[in-house]
């Protein structure tokens, strides 16, 4: 039963942080420009300022999940504008680490709330979940990557086919041309020389 509310708190916290994020995202244009940036960042750490007020009201290990998850809301939402205004696979790795940090900071708190076996259980749990939150990350960027090194080589290997081809096409041309005679011959080969040498 412990697993199952362990969980159910982890989704939560992640809905939570994926619903800040596509909050910050659907306000970022594609084209962010510097103002927007430096506003959005502001408005960010002024969000921050009310959350961590709020967490006034609580007491005890209540005011640490609160504090907890204020920073954590600000960290991805950070990770998030970053990402938004200079798109890279770093920024949208160092997203994804944050996001598993979060939840891990959150998650540990929230196991204080308990004791002794079921508190180890709990922390184990969110252990586990950190690092394969962690190997996800590092394997989207790895992935990421790859794939880009595929699209190069992809369009190195168009690039000499379409070479080939050409060189391919000129030669049967040359060719064609040998069998006439004369100035025939002479605009044959200049006219195959300009279609298909660069």
């Amino acid at each position: 039963m412990k697993r199952i509310t362990m969980n159910l708190n982890t989704a939560s916290i992640m809905l939570g942080l994926a619903a800040s994020c596509v909050l910050l995202a659907s306000a970022s244009a594609a084209d962010m420009g510097k103002p927007q940036y430096k506003a959005e960042g502001q408005t960010i750490v002024a969000q921050y300022k009310k959350d961590k007020q709020a967490c006034v009201r609580h007491s005890g290990n209540a005011r640490d999940i609160c504090m907890a998850e204020a920073k954590g809301h600000e960290q991805v939402a950070k990770a998030e504008l970053e990402e938004n205004y200079r798109p890279s696979d770093k920024h949208a790795y160092d997203l994804r680490v944050t996001k598993a940090n979060t939840t891990f900071a959150i998650a540990k708190e929230k196991c204080d709330d308990q004791a002794g076996k079921a508190k180890d259980l709990c922390r184990q749990q969110a252990k586990t979940a950190h690092v394969d939150a962690l190997a996800d990350a590092k394997m989207a960027m790895k992935t990421a990557g790859a794939n880009a090194q595929a699209r190069e080589k992809s369009g190195e290997a168009r690039s000499e086919a379409a070479i080939d081809k050409r060189d391919a096409a000129y030669d049967l041309a040359k060719q064609k041309c040998e069998a006439l005679a004369g100035d025939a011959k002479s605009t044959c080969l200049q006219e195959a020389k300009q279609r298909f040498q660069p």
